[in-house]
């Protein structure tokens, strides 16, 4: 059975400056779990037409899948250590079960690795 690597996708938005300001630490993040997780950068407002009904209120947020199974989809501060310790514990299954995380589209993984 093949287990497929797990996801760390920001969602943002060209314009909101938060997630200008984040973009170099997210980029920081992607190389520190690059062997565990692959990354993406995903402005939804450019990709809505491929991304459907996600409903994202604050920016930016942060979606953590494994497979289909996403831990965690919420928005953070963008502060790479908080997110750092966020990704560790998506990836080793202990983010809690975050409200967003339950309401997400089933396949909303997949769509956004089909983006790349």
């Amino acid at each position: 059975m093949t287990v497929e690597r797990a996801l760390v996708a920001c969602l943002c938005a060209a314009w909101c400056g938060s997630c200008r300001d984040f973009r170099a630490p997210f980029d920081e993040l992607a190389a520190q779990f690059a062997d565990q997780a692959d990354f993406r950068w995903v402005d939804i407002e450019d990709h809505a037409d491929r991304l459907g009904d996600l409903d994202v209120e604050n920016f930016p947020t942060l979606l953590i899948a494994v497979g289909d199974t996403v831990r965690f989809l919420g928005p953070v501060a963008p502060q790479s250590g908080a997110v750092a310790r966020l990704i560790r514990g998506g990836l080793e299954g202990e983010a809690g079960e975050d409200a967003d995380a339950t309401t997400a589209p089933h396949d909303l993984a997949a769509r956004i690795r089909a983006l790349a």
